[in-house]
C-alpha cells in the first residue's frame, strides 16, 4: 500500500526548492529599490497594515507560494475548519475556536449540532455574573465586596489571558473600567508563584477562578488546593463557595472541591487550550477585571480577522500571506526561528503566548497521516518589546544568525507623553526605532560605506553588516481591545496556515504527554522516599544520582503539617 502523499512530493514544492537558488543571488538592498515590488508586497484590512517587502522573496516567489497553497488544498482546509469538520483527526475533534467569537445568529456545527447557542449561553452567564460581581452585589464570607481576582491555570489557560490582560492594562477605556481592581494569574506549581500571586491580597476581598477543563490538571489542582487552604485558614471552610469559582466541564469534581456547580463556566473539547482565550478561560477573568463590554470588543476584533481569513482572496489575506512566508523561511530558506518584536510595551506578553501557540501547534515531526516529514516544520518563536530587545539580542540578529523578524508598531500610543522642548514625543522616539530596524537588517552596511566614513581598516570586518536579513512590519492604527483581538486572530490563523501547508495536525499536542507520565513516576518516588524512607528505584544512573542529591537535603517544609507562603 502506497504511503499518503506529502506536500514535499508535489511539483509545486519542488518548484520552490528550485527557486531558492535564484533568491540566493539577490540582496534585499536591490529588491527594495523596486517600487512596484514594494507596493505589491503589502496588504491592509481594517486598520491593520502589513508590509512584507523586506522578505527574501520576489513577486514570483509569492506566486509560487500561492500555487503551493493550491496543491495543499488550503482553501478547502480552511473551509473544513470553519464548518466544524473533525480536522483534529488524532483526537477526533472539530477545531472551532472561531465559534467563540461568532455572532449570535451564526450557524457553526460540530457533530451536527450548532455550537453557537451554547457559546452565547456561556457568554451571557459570564456577562451576568461579572456585572453582579463588579457592582458589589456579590460579596465574600465577611460581607465585603470582592475586588481582587486570581486566575489559576497553566498553559493556554494562562498565557493567552495574560497577554490580553497586559495589553489592556494601559488602554484608557480599560483602565477606567478596571479602577480599584486587580487581576493576577497563578500558573507555575513553583510555590514562589503562589507567594507572588497572593502577596498583599486579603482573602476576604479575593475571588479565585480555577481553570481546568477536567479539574484534574496536576499543577493547576495543587495550586487550587493551596489557594483554597489560604482562604479557608483565614475565613473558614464555608468561605470556599463565595470565594472560588471554576471554568470546567467536570461539575462532579467541581462540587467535590467545594465550588458551587452553578458557578462553573463551561468550555468544550473542540477548543484547544492554546486557542481558548476567547472562551470562558479568558473571557471570565478579563470580564471580572474590565467588564464584559470591553471583552466583547476584543472578541469582535478577533471575529473581524476570522471573516477576513475565511473570505478574502489569498493575495490580500493577511494570515495566509504570513503563513506562506513562514513556510518559505523555515522549509526552503532554512531559517528555523522567528523573532516577534512589538514596539509597544503593552504587547510584552504577546511573544510568550505566540511561543506556545506556534510551537505546541506546529512542533511536529510527522504528517497528519503519521508519515515522518522529510523537511523542517515548526518555528522557534521568541521576542521582546522594542526597544528593550535592541539592547538584548538584536546583536545576533544583525551580525550573527539570520532570524526573520515580525516588527509590530502602533500609530497612536495608549499613553502619549511629550516633554516641551524635546525633539520628538516619547512615542515618536520609540517608532523611530520601529522604522529604522527593518531597514538596518535589510540593507546592512558595506565595507565601502565604512571606508568612506574613514573607519579604521582593522575595525571594518567588525562594523560590517551583511544585511539581507528578512523581516515584515505590521502597523496598527491603535491598540484598544478590538486591535488586540485582531492581532490574536492573525497569529492563530497564520499558524493554522503553516500547519495546513505542511500537512501536519496543528491542533493536538502529544509531545507534552511523555514528560507528564515520567513526572508521575518521580512524584511517587519522592513521596515514598520522604514518607517511608524507601530507596530510589527504577531510574537510570543519572536521574538516580540527581534524585539522591535532592533528597539528601531535608525539605524546606515538614510533611506532617500545612505550610503556606509567608509574604
Amino acid at each position: 500500500m502506497a504511503s499518503p502523499a506529502l506536500i514535499s512530493d508535489t511539483d509545486q514544492w519542488k518548484a520552490l526548492q528550485a527557486h531558492v537558488g535564484a533568491i540566493h543571488k539577490t540582496h534585499l538592498r536591490d529588491l527594495m529599490a523596486d517600487a512596484d515590488r514594494c507596493k505589491a508586497m503589502t496588504a491592509e484590512f481594517e486598520g491593520v497594515f502589513l508590509d512584507y517587502s523586506r522578505q527574501q522573496a520576489t513577486t514570483e516567489t509569492v506566486d509560487k507560494l500561492f500555487k503551493l497553497a493550491e496543491a495543499a488544498k488550503l482553501k478547502e482546509k480552511i473551509g473544513k475548519m470553519f464548518s466544524g469538520e473533525k480536522i483534529n483527526t488524532t483526537e477526533n475533534r472539530s477545531v472551532l475556536h472561531v465559534a467563540l467569537r461568532a455572532p449570535r445568529d451564526a450557524v457553526i456545527n460540530s457533530d451536527g449540532v450548532n455550537v453557537v447557542p451554547e457559546v452565547w449561553a456561556v457568554k451571557d452567564k459570564i456577562k451576568q455574573f461579572s456585572e453582579t460581581f463588579r457592582s458589589g452585589s456579590w460579596v465574600g464570607a465577611t460581607g465585603k465586596p470582592l475586588t481582587n481576582v486570581v486566575s489559576v491555570g497553566i498553559g493556554g489557560s494562562f498565557l493567552g489571558p495574560l497577554f490580553v490582560h497586559t495589553a489592556l492594562q494601559t488602554d484608557p477605556e480599560a483602565v477606567a473600567s478596571a479602577k480599584g481592581r486587580q487581576l493576577r494569574f497563578l500558573a507555575n506549581v513553583d510555590p514562589v508563584d503562589v507567594a507572588r500571586s497572593i502577596k498583599d491580597l486579603d482573602p476576604a476581598t479575593t475571588l479565585v477562578v480555577v481553570v481546568s477543563k477536567t479539574f484534574t490538571t496536576a499543577e493547576t489542582m495543587l495550586n487550587a488546593r493551596t489557594i483554597k487552604e489560604w482562604i479557608v485558614s483565614a475565613l473558614g471552610p464555608q468561605a470556599v463557595s463565595k470565594h472560588m469559582i471554576a471554568v470546567s466541564t467536570n461539575l462532579k469534581l467541581v462540587k467535590e472541591f467545594g465550588i458551587d456547580p452553578n458557578n462553573a463556566f463551561a468550555f468544550w473539547d473542540w477548543v484547544g487550550g492554546r486557542y481558548s482565550v476567547c472562551s470562558a478561560v479568558g473571557v471570565l477573568p478579563l470580564s471580572l477585571q474590565y467588564g464584559f463590554p470591553i471583552v466583547q470588543k476584543f472578541l469582535e476584533g478577533a471575529l473581524s480577522i476570522d471573516n477576513h481569513f475565511r473570505t478574502s482572496s489569498f493575495e490580500k489575506n493577511i494570515p495566509v500571506l504570513l503563513g506562506l512566508l513562514s513556510v518559505w523561511n523555515v522549509s526552503f530558506l532554512g531559517y528555523p526561528a522567528r523573532a516577534i518584536l512589538p514596539y509597544s510595551q503593552a504587547l510584552e506578553k504577546l511573544a510568550p503566548h505566540i511561543q506556545q501557540l506556534s510551537m505546541e501547534s506546529n512542533g511536529k515531526g510527522v504528517s497528519i497521516d503519521g508519515v515522518r516529514l522529510p523537511f523542517e516544520a515548526g518555528e522557534i518563536d521568541f521576542g521582546e518589546p522594542g526597544t528593550n530587545g535592541q539592547h538584548s539580542f538584536y546583536q545576533l540578529i544583525h551580525q550573527g544568525r539570520v532570524i526573520p523578524c515580525d516588527f509590530i508598531g502602533v500609530i497612536k500610543s495608549q499613553q502619549p507623553v511629550y516633554l516641551k522642548g524635546e525633539t520628538v514625543s516619547n512615542h515618536d522616539e520609540l517608532m523611530s526605532n520601529f522604522f529604522a530596524q527593518p531597514d538596518a537588517l535589510a540593507y546592512g552596511k558595506t565595507p565601502e560605506q565604512l571606508r568612506s566614513e574613514n573607519v579604521s581598516e582593522n575595525l571594518i570586518p567588525h562594523k560590517t553588516f551583511q544585511g539581507n536579513r528578512p523581516s515584515l512590519s505590521f502597523l496598527l492604527s491603535s491598540l484598544s481591545a478590538y486591535e488586540v483581538g485582531q492581532l490574536l486572530s492573525i497569529y492563530e490563523h497564520r499558524i493554522a496556515v503553516q500547519g495546513f501547508i505542511w500537512g501536519i495536525n496543528s491542533f493536538d499536542q502529544w509531545g507534552v504527554e511523555l514528560g507528564k507520565s515520567l513526572a508521575s513516576q518521580v512524584r511517587k518516588q519522592l513521596n515514598a522516599s520522604r514518607m517511608e524512607r524507601k530507596p530510589i528505584e527504577g531510574f537510570n544512573p543519572s536521574s538516580a544520582s540527581l534524585l539522591a542529591r535532592y533528597l539528601a537535603v531535608e525539605p524546606s517544609t515538614p510533611y506532617d503539617t500545612t505550610v503556606l507562603p509567608k509574604v
